[in-house]
């Protein structure tokens, strides 16, 4: 199955992957630092740079501010409380529109994961080629109805689900009559361990829905979103900074921009690597094997008439000649010349 991202880009299980660099709110509120993202995202090669659209009021109750004055889901320590940095680095709708029309300038597409039904119709106003739906909203059955009946392609993060989980969602999504999905494999934990990433899921997840799959990655560096591609990941998600020293919640487990220009880069060379299941041997591969492979030679040297034996033939380059494999074929004929040691054996050798 393919999905249509963009204009410029259908996705499908194998593809070279399409490479979000999710910004998320490592902006941290700063308009200009948010450009200079998105700048360094085009640079990188990534096809999309991603941010987070919520507002204090849309995300999160007040008993869970009341409960976190202090926010400690992160080793790099944090400014002020849970509702101080939210009030902070949420974007404004103005902030929305404006970075649309800057990503608009440099030729990427611009997303967003919307957290309320008041969101998705900001992101659909702003005609976003895709809404993301986060990990957190996978069981939230009347937040998904509603993306869906947008008829946007829904990319879904599937961390914390289980498989009735994600079954449950891609049929709720179905229902509303929108067939767009891209399910994203993903690890809720910031980093997760290695033996915890489980890549293997995204075969699991092709299998089980006939849906492009991707992965959503909250590893440290290049290797393990790269080691997805192997397995026909769709699309990369990575945060994405350009310091991992910045004050904010997701700066330390984001990609730089050296690595993102790997994973941008690395990633399309390994699709094209991927190739097919059918074995082929490449115009290139045929030309070498005159030069490469063995032909049939003379242990020793032959008078015209000799019978050739066995012990008579050696296997040496080029491959210009008979091949080894037909040797069955040359012992006992009679040689119509006479051969010096090394002769490189062809047909016309023989009576």
């Amino acid at each position: 199955m393919k999905v249509h991202l963009s204009p410029k880009k259908e996705v499908y299980n194998f593809c070279e992957p399409y490479i979000i660099a999710e910004i998320g709110a490592n902006h941290n509120g700063d308009m200009d630092l948010a450009k200079k993202m998105i700048d360094s995202a085009v640079e990188c090669g990534c096809d999309a740079v991603k941010f987070q659209s919520w507002t204090p009021k849309s995300l999160i109750a007040k008993e869970e501010y009341d409960r976190n004055q202090s926010y400690d889901d992160s080793p790099k320590k944090h400014f002020g409380s849970l509702k101080e940095m939210v009030e902070r680095y949420y974007l404004r709708d103005d902030q929305h529109v404006e970075l649309k029309e800057y990503c608009k300038t440099k030729g990427v597409d611009f997303c967003s994961s919307p957290f309320s039904n008041e969101e998705v119709d900001l992101l659909v106003k702003l005609d976003v080629p895709f809404l993301k739906i986060a990990s957190m909203d996978i069981n939230n059955i009347p937040f998904l109805k509603y993306a869906a009946k947008t008829m946007k392609p829904l990319v879904i993060s599937t961390g914390m689900s289980t498989l009735s989980e994600i079954e449950t969602a891609v049929n709720t999504v179905k229902a509303e009559g929108n067939n767009n999905i891209v399910l994203l494999h993903c690890i809720s934990i910031y980093p997760p361990k290695d033996k915890d990433i489980h890549l293997r899921n995204i075969t699991m997840l092709q299998q089980a829905f006939d849906l492009p799959i991707g992965f959503s990655d909250h590893s440290f560096g290049a290797s393990i979103p790269l080691a997805s591609v192997a397995l026909g990941a769709c699309i990369i998600e990575k945060h994405f900074t350009l310091d991992k020293d910045l004050p904010g919640w997701d700066h330390e487990i984001s990609a730089n921009p050296v690595e993102m220009k790997t994973i941008c880069e690395d990633s399309k060379k390994i699709a094209a690597a991927l190739g097919n299941v059918f074995r082929t041997v490449s115009d290139e591969e045929e030309q070498k094997k005159s030069k490469f492979r063995r032909s049939i030679v003379l242990e020793k040297a032959l008078k015209k008439g000799d019978i050739i034996k066995e012990s008579d033939l050696a296997y040496k380059r080029p491959g210009t000649g008979i091949p080894p494999n037909e040797f069955l074929y040359v012992i006992g004929r009679k040689v119509n010349q006479d051969l010096e040691i090394d002769s490189v054996l062809n047909w016309n050798c023989f009576e």
